[in-house]
């Protein structure tokens, strides 16, 4: 059973949640150029890149595997995402919408599982 990973609402909303960690990661310091900048952009790609991998095995349980690795980096996101916040690379509301955003995508992810069709 094959999914078209570009019709899921999840990789859909993970693309946009990629998206906007590119646009608030911008104008962070020069010196986490290699550190977080770095590791909080490749978790978010991560998350979509998993989903689409796992949507394409035949397996129910293989997808699953690479959607409980997406969920994975969305708690490796949502981790980084306060630290920035802490360390005043962006606002508390910017922190608050991504968290948001990040929560509705490991509810979404969630779902998703509980649905998938052994």
């Amino acid at each position: 059973m094959k999914h078209n990973f570009k019709h899921l609402n999840i990789w859909k909303l993970s693309i946009e949640l990629a998206d906007k960690i590119y646009v608030i990661t911008d104008n962070f310091p020069k010196n986490e150029e290699f550190g977080l900048k770095s590791q909080i952009r490749r978790c978010a790609v991560s998350v979509a890149s998993n989903i689409a991998e796992g949507s394409s095995r035949s397996s129910t349980k293989d997808f699953n595997r690479f959607l409980e690795i997406s969920l994975g980096s969305l708690y490796e996101l949502q981790t980084q995402i306060i630290i920035s916040g802490n360390r005043n690379y962006f606002g508390f509301s910017t922190t608050e919408q991504i968290e948001n955003k990040i929560t509705e995508l490991q509810r979404m992810i969630s779902g998703f599982q509980k649905n998938l069709i052994p």
